[in-house]
């Protein structure tokens, strides 16, 4: 999905607010909205905020390292998931070819939540819920902010979470800023024009097909040995 379609999106309004807002949908508790990028930078600097763990599959000392940028609520990132994401980790992942890296982009709040509850269970138990997530994105991202988080809740519950595990991942302020912070520092690092994109060995790639995505890896991995 490209970048600036986002920003210009649902997302335009959560960052317009430009302070660290609480929304508190119907029937919900509350749950945080997008902060400035800029306000996010200053309370990672000014605030003593929780770790937010780096996602990864495969050998740590695999030969080819993929790093995925990803938007929960975006649709090519959820055909990247059920449709290519199975076959590189069978065939590239799981064999120790490839180490792979997933980081979180928050082109909206809907997105932020959707991480929110993907951590909660931890890292050991993330990718599962990531893939829940994507399955059922054309379901979970339908109506007003109270029903989409309520759907969430719904994911959680089906990966076993109780509503007060999720009640406390959805309302913990500190995690979302970190969150947050760690997503514009990756921004730095990596300015990606939109999702899914894709860094391989360092160099930065668009969404492609298994096929494309097979030789360039294989090529990688022919080079390092």
């Amino acid at each position: 999905m490209d970048r600036r379609t986002l920003m210009m999106g649902a997302g335009a309004g959560v960052m317009a607010a430009g302070t660290y807002a609480l929304l508190r949908p119907a029937g919900a508790p509350e749950l945080p909205l997008l902060p400035q990028a800029a306000h996010a930078q200053e309370a990672a600097a000014s605030t003593d905020l929780p770790e937010v763990v780096e996602m990864v599959l495969g050998d740590p000392d695999a030969p080819v390292e993929v790093i995925e940028y990803a938007s929960f609520t975006c649709p090519h990132c959820a055909s990247f998931h059920r449709n290519t994401m199975p076959r590189l980790k069978e065939n590239y992942i799981d064999s120790g070819q490839v180490r792979f890296v997933y980081r979180e982009v928050y082109f909206d709040r809907f997105g932020l939540w959707a991480g929110m509850v993907a951590r909660c269970a931890g890292p050991d138990r993330y990718f599962g819920i990531v893939d829940l997530i994507y399955q059922r994105q054309a379901e979970w991202t339908q109506g007003a902010p109270g029903a989409v988080a309520e759907n969430l809740r719904q994911i959680g519950r089906v990966a076993g979470l109780s509503n007060e595990q999720l009640d406390a991942c959805l309302t913990d302020a500190a995690m979302a800023q970190a969150m947050i912070a760690t997503y514009e520092a990756n921004m730095e690092v990596h300015d990606i024009p939109g999702t899914p994109h894709f860094v391989i060995d360092g160099e930065m790639h668009s969404n492609m097909s298994y096929e494309d995505f097979a030789t360039i890896l294989d090529a990688r991995i022919a080079a390092a040995q």
